[in-house]
């Protein structure tokens, strides 16, 4: 007769402390439901004597809240950054299940469809969008159901109210205003590239910009923005062209998705007094700041963010006729010397 697996060979196999073994099995204190899921499945492929006892106490601590978060593009650094951040946050809480997706169709149709598809299975539901009367829809008809939508890092509008959680993008611009007249060498033309401007953050971006220039810094010309569709090699494209056309240009603010192509862009035309300012703290950002392409960063705080995003959908899930004040993050400033 082989040996009895005992509750240290659990343990072992699932590669966590017998204290924790302790705590599914008696459900004496929460555990978070991937541990408890790990240890089952470990239980079960010993033959774990109690492995009935512990699918038993599986279904006990199932997650109170369904959370729900539609980001970009998987393939975009920033946004598997805000993921991890957002699962990290998450971890911490046993009576919290968050479901996380990516993306990559961003016309107002497949977001619009997403949300309603992840509505569906989610109590209350987070996404980055632009600003459309289909994602208005979207909106309005989950709000039906009591599945209330949080706008993260760009705000959105619908008559039923959406929450707002992210940065002051009107003061985002008028920060990467001052960077540019600060740092350009002389005054001269500044060029912008956005996403979208449906986003509504990019569009205060923008306004921003212009606002802090014409107040401070008036004899700068801020030419018309350029749009990269949130893409890098649009982006690269966009640079590229403005730079054939604009040999003075002193400035370049990339309000938008894209930065990895605007900055090659930028570093193959070798333009030392060129100033650029742009967004995130990510490897490729900082790979700029440390060769001098890129000159000024203004990056989200992701572990704040990925808190204040799921307090407010906390507060959506447990009360759909509340609607939770805006969340304004404080933004970070990031240079080569602040690496």
């Amino acid at each position: 007769m082989g040996r009895r697996v005992t509750i240290d060979d659990l343990a072992e196999a699932a590669g966590v402390s017998v204290s924790t073994v302790d705590r599914v099995l008696t459900g004496r204190a929460k555990v978070r439901p991937k541990t408890a899921e790990r240890v089952l499945a470990a239980a079960e492929a010993i033959g774990f004597y109690a492995a009935p006892i512990l699918r038993e106490r599986l279904e006990t601590v199932q997650p109170v809240h369904r959370l729900g978060v539609l980001l970009q593009q998987s393939s975009r650094t920033f946004y598997r950054m805000l993921a991890e951040a957002l699962s990290e946050a998450a971890a911490g809480d046993p009576g919290l299940g968050l479901d996380i997706a990516h993306m990559d169709d961003l016309s107002p149709e497949a977001v619009a469809a997403r949300m309603m598809e992840m509505g569906s299975n989610v109590q209350a539901l987070a996404v980055v969008s632009a600003e459309h009367p289909r994602i208005t829809e979207a909106i309005e008809k989950l709000a039906s159901k009591g599945v209330r939508t949080v706008a993260l890092i760009s705000a959105l509008t619908a008559p039923s109210g959406v929450a707002y959680v992210g940065l002051d993008a009107w003061k985002v611009g008028r920060t990467a205003g001052w960077a540019c007249a600060r740092l350009a060498r002389t005054p001269g033309r500044l060029g912008i590239l956005v996403g979208n401007h449906r986003y509504r953050c990019q569009e205060l971006n923008e306004s921003g910009f212009r606002s802090y220039l014409r107040e401070h810094a008036p004899s700068f010309t801020v030419l018309e923005p350029l749009t990269t569709f949130e893409d890098r090699v649009v982006a690269r494209e966009q640079t590229e062209r403005l730079l054939a056309a604009e040999p003075d240009l002193a400035g370049l603010y990339v309000a938008g998705g894209g930065i990895t192509g605007a900055l090659a862009a930028v570093r193959d035309a070798a333009r030392e007094s060129l100033v650029v300012v742009g967004y995130e703290r990510m490897p490729t950002t900082t790979t700029g700041l440390l060769d001098g392409t890129l000159d000024f960063v203004i990056a989200h705080p992701l572990q704040r963010l990925a808190t204040e995003c799921l307090e407010a959908l906390l507060q959506c899930a447990q009360d759909p006729n509340y609607r939770p004040n805006d969340r304004v993050v404080p933004f970070e400033l990031v240079t080569s010397e602040s690496l």
